[in-house]
């Protein structure tokens, strides 16, 4: 007789990465993500333009 034990791996239940709508730390975390992207994108068109980001876009 041998005295195996017995191993689980735990269930996640949910993903991180998963797209979902409404107030979930899934849509949250790609609320950040998305944020991030254009913080960068306002600061590389000012940095390359040499103007604002409003005014590169002619709002101001």
């Amino acid at each position: 007789m041998t005295n195996a034990t017995k191993v689980t791996t735990p269930i996640v239940s949910e993903d991180r990465n998963a797209w979902r709508w409404g107030f979930t730390p899934q849509a949250e975390i790609w609320n950040g993500r998305l944020a991030m992207i254009g913080f960068l994108a306002a600061a590389l068109i000012e940095l390359f333009s040499g103007q604002g980001f409003l005014h590169f876009w002619g709002i101001l």
